[in-house]
């Protein structure tokens, strides 16, 4: 069984390898509250994802099984990444902090996920271009992301303790993965 040392262990090494400000808390899965109206942002296709990636719907389980499987676990390890950017229109710097923050997401997911389930920030982005219907390329690589599974990210934060904005000039990507560790809740750490 992964603890949560080991987690945050992993999670400061990332961090401090690729030159990442980020910050953490350990949530309760039982306050994480599921919103399937989320989802129709999802079904709008504002991210443009949607029926066209193997991480968001609808190919990703049905939300009624993603919380099922997120119960399933007592804690879940919240994390964020915060960058600088020029200005609200830097998209370059928005583009770099999100591929920053989906490579740690991705570490994560490679060295814990076959055991504890990954949550990520927005879709896929192995390939330029997803196979989707067709089978995935690296399925052992994937993870859904923590919107797809109807979690208002702003919730999420507020649960741990964590900034949801930053400040000005600031970019903040969340990510998280489950994990058992009866007894503890609710607590916050930085990194």
């Amino acid at each position: 069984m992964v603890c949560r040392e080991a987690l945050e262990e992993a999670l400061n090494k990332y961090a401090k390898l690729f030159g990442l400000t980020v910050k953490s808390a350990v949530v309760s899965t039982g306050v994480i509250n599921f919103y399937p109206d989320l989802l129709k942002a999802c079904e709008a296709n504002v991210c443009r994802k949607y029926n066209a990636c193997w991480t968001c719907p609808p190919a990703i389980e049905p939300m009624q099984n993603q919380i099922a499987k997120i119960r399933s676990y007592d804690s879940a390890l919240v994390f964020t990444t915060i960058s600088g950017i020029e200005d609200s229109f830097d998209y370059e710097g928005m583009m770099k902090a999100s591929g920053d923050h989906y490579r740690l997401t991705s570490e994560m997911h490679l060295q814990f996920g076959k055991t504890n389930p990954v949550f990520g920030a927005g879709g896929c982005k192995i390939c330029e271009a997803c196979a989707y219907p067709e089978p995935c390329r690296f399925p052992e690589k994937i993870f859904s992301s923590v919107e797809a599974a109807g979690i208002n990210v702003t919730d999420l934060s507020l649960s741990g303790g964590l900034r949801y904005n930053n400040g000005e000039n600031t970019v903040t990507f969340f990510s998280m993965i489950l994990f058992n560790n009866i007894g503890v809740s609710g607590e916050n750490t930085a990194a």
